[in-house]
């Protein structure tokens, strides 16, 4: 029998007259979206063709990308490489991820630990990235374009391949959001990150635009490493349901040669095959003179010699030093 001095008795007249809920748990995790919400969130009435269209990557030479690494030679690139390595070790900490040393460490990825990656830390983290990532080409044109317009003077090339940059970035985060739900805490941290990072890109543009070029580069050599890692589980099939997802419509009309039957491991060999030719286009920028030389991805020469191109084919990932690089019409 209950009595009225019985706390559980107590316990439950409370509860019955106040009408509580148990407590809910709120989820801070980025959930996969099933291909059959994913079809109902196709934004096919706003669809319209990519202002920039992307290069051809054939699927041998999408394979064929390597994690490489630009030694700092001056006391910029140090900086640039320590400010991104600080930057890095601070994100990981948070999100629990850990880079993986040894081949042992890749092949059983910290199981049972914090460290352990499951499919929605990894959407968590790209999404993150992404986010970031598509900064420092917008903010950098934004500042290019003023320059030329204020001063009257053409830009040789660098604002088409900057905006080009930023839009490529955008439309790996759009693909993102199709595949994975973040989190509210996941667009808080996106929210208030892109707001310090911005405008310490911004400010930082304006002092020393070659140093925020290496700090880009050697951003972009973290995404090829993280994509490789990820390619590597995908390819251990440690994530089953990200395997089995199909591909979203928005990357079958933004990257050439996906297809309805192309796997998650085609679409993620593409993004990391696009943050190696950023690797590269900011390594070679870094290298130029900022204000007299022209952009040699977008404003080409006749030559003999192999430049630099948008494709994959002619490709040096640590960047083109400027001796390489032909600057004039002359052969």
């Amino acid at each position: 029998m209950l009595s009225i001095k019985n706390p559980l008795f107590i316990k439950r007249t409370l509860c019955s007259s106040l009408h509580l809920q148990p407590i809910r748990r709120v989820s801070i995790k980025t959930t996969i979206i099933s291909d059959k919400d994913a079809e109902k969130s196709n934004d096919v009435e706003f669809i319209t063709h990519p202002l920039f269209p992307h290069p051809v990557f054939d699927q041998k030479d999408c394979e064929s990308i390597e994690v490489t690494h630009r030694e700092p030679r001056t006391i910029g690139d140090k900086i640039a490489h320590n400010g991104i390595l600080f930057f890095r070790s601070s994100f990981d900490l948070v999100t629990g991820y850990k880079k993986p040393h040894t081949p042992e460490q890749l092949a059983h990825g910290f199981k049972g630990t914090r460290y352990e990656m499951t499919a929605g830390k990894w959407l968590t983290r790209c999404i993150f990235l992404e986010s970031v990532a598509g900064v420092p080409g917008m903010v950098a044109a934004f500042l290019r374009h003023l320059h030329s317009i204020r001063l009257l003077k053409r830009d040789k090339a660098w604002i088409e391949t900057l905006l080009d940059e930023a839009y490529n970035e955008r439309m790996h985060l759009l693909t993102f959001m199709k595949i994975g739900k973040p989190s509210w805490f996941t667009r808080f941290i996106i929210y208030v990150g892109q707001g310090v990072f911005c405008n310490i890109f911004f400010l930082v543009y304006l002092m020393n635009p070659r140093y925020c070029h290496r700090f880009v580069g050697y951003l972009e050599e973290e995404a090829v490493e993280t994509y490789t890692h990820m390619i590597h589980d995908l390819d251990a099939n440690k994530f089953p349901e990200l395997n089995k997802l199909n591909v979203p419509e928005i990357a079958i009309q933004y990257w050439p040669k996906l297809t309805k039957e192309s796997t998650m491991r085609d679409l993620i060999l593409r993004i990391r095959a696009d943050e190696s030719k950023h690797r590269e286009v900011n390594h070679t920028l870094a290298n130029l003179d900022q204000k007299s030389d022209r952009n040699p991805f977008a404003l080409q020469v006749e030559t003999d010699k192999p430049q630099p191109e948008n494709g994959l084919k002619v490709t040096r990932p640590e960047g083109w030093e400027r001796s390489d690089i032909v600057l004039s019409n002359e052969k």
